[in-house]
């Protein structure tokens, strides 16, 4: 660590030791006869999930206790809306892929300030893929500068919901439906590499599923918004968030956000379910 670092440059360290060792542990589950269930929403969790979590709430409280808590699998105290700088965390993300041993799916971990990410990691461990940022000192992929690959002469690729895929087609947007990778935030920190051109997230994704890769667009300089109501906030009442776009070509933009607010609208303050995990039909 050099004498002079930057200020959340210790919380970073901190997600990513937190991340490789929770990777480990969510590993010796993965391809194995693991339990699992449905939850209210739908969604589907494993005991992975669960002991992942309450490794990630041991390691990282201890080491920050005066943070706040914010974890998919964690049931909410409202004693995080007090606290300046709050853990929130996706022990899983990508679940279904996990449980149907595909390697698409992370340990997402962001340190929030204020409402505003200032540090995260998005690690995949089955690939051997750890994406980081912190605010101020850019996004790095394997310990190494991120650095985005332009796909050049090809036309953009953009995996989508089938009632986006149909917009962005009736609107003449001339692009190339791309892999809708089962993890939100490892779909997201794919146009921070280059892989895709562009990504999005239907109504009703929270906080643990884009927190982490927030900080890592931001930092890469690319364009990710809420598009009801701009760069998400975070560490809210209600942690849900209307449709998301990540940008790495400002010239989708019109087109997106307006594919993306005539399917879904904006939401009421109560009311979308989590359903960021849900493959695109």
């Amino acid at each position: 660590m050099p004498a002079f670092a930057p200020p959340y440059a210790d919380d970073l360290e901190l997600l990513r030791s937190t991340a490789v060792a929770a990777g480990i542990i969510a590993s010796s589950y993965f391809r194995k006869d693991v339990k699992s269930w449905t939850k209210e929403n739908a969604s589907p969790v494993s005991e992975a999930d669960i002991i992942v979590d309450r490794f990630l709430a041991a390691n990282l409280l201890q080491a920050r206790p005066d943070y706040g808590w914010l974890s998919e699998e964690t049931a909410d105290n409202p004693s995080r809306l007090d606290c300046e700088r709050v853990f929130v965390v996706d022990p899983i993300d990508g679940t279904r892929a996990f449980l149907r041993g595909e390697d698409y799916w992370t340990v997402s971990l962001a340190v929030v300030e204020n409402g505003v990410p200032v540090a995260g990691v998005v690690y995949a461990p089955a690939r051997d893929e750890m994406y980081d940022a912190a605010k101020g000192c850019g996004a790095r992929f394997n310990g190494q500068k991120l650095v985005r690959r332009r796909r050049a002469g090809a036309l953009p690729l953009i995996p989508a919901p089938g009632a986006v895929h149909q917009e962005m087609q009736a609107s003449g947007l001339d692009y190339t439906r791309g892999p809708a990778y089962p993890s939100l935030a490892y779909r997201l920190v794919q146009v921070a590499t280059g892989r895709l051109d562009a990504a999005v997230a239907r109504r009703g994704a929270q906080d643990w599923d884009i927190a982490g890769a927030a900080v890592i667009l931001s930092e890469s300089g690319l364009d990710f918004a809420d598009v009801c109501t701009g760069f998400p906030q975070f560490n809210r009442r209600d942690v849900r968030h209307g449709a998301l776009a990540a940008l790495g070509d400002m010239s989708l933009k019109p087109l997106v956000h307006a594919a993306l607010l005539k399917v879904y609208g904006c939401p009421p303050e109560a009311g979308a379910a989590n359903t960021s995990e849900t493959p695109y039909p």
